[in-house]
């Protein structure tokens, strides 16, 4: 019984420090390459204005999985972002031009070179080809948008 009391203190305790880094007027850090800034929490809501990896912006609100942040440099520039993009961790970013989008996305996640290739040595039977090849296709928006409009689907504004 204190095993399970323990856990549950421990997991509220996990939630409500996540909740904290997430809260009005707390400090978040871009944790992808680029992050459009949304006019809305749809898919298809437009861009106000794009930040870049590592870049800090201070939340305005919170709904549900979105934040409405504004940028630490550009004041003027506000927006929605998805909060799994932001970090409460502050992220130093060096030359991101260096940087591929897939070494960013790693880094975000707490990848590097060395954990991926002790993940490779241990995994020799799969077909990294095939992921690295997969990750490089791209689908624009409009194609997205026409392909959820013939499909009848769910425009993805939730």
């Amino acid at each position: 019984m204190k095993k399970v009391l323990f856990v549950l203190c421990l997991v509220f305790f996990i939630a409500g420090f996540a909740a904290a880094q997430v809260a009005r007027g707390g400090t978040l850090y871009v944790a992808v390459k680029t992050q459009p800034l949304k006019s809305s929490t749809g898919f298809f809501a437009s861009t106000r204005g794009t930040l870049n990896y590592g870049d800090r912006v201070t939340v305005l609100q919170v709904n549900g999985r979105f934040v409405e942040v504004r940028s630490a440099t550009n004041s003027s520039l506000t927006g929605w972002a998805p909060s799994a993009n932001l970090s409460a961790r502050e992220i130093v970013s060096g030359n991101t031009a260096t940087l591929s989008a897939r070494e960013t996305a790693l880094a975000g996640k707490g990848f590097n070179q060395e954990v991926e290739d002790s993940y490779r040595s241990q995994n020799r039977n799969l077909n990294y080809a095939d992921v690295d090849r997969v990750e490089r296709i791209t689908v624009s928006e409009a194609d997205l948008r026409r392909f959820l409009e013939e499909g009848r689907l769910a425009m993805g504004d939730n």
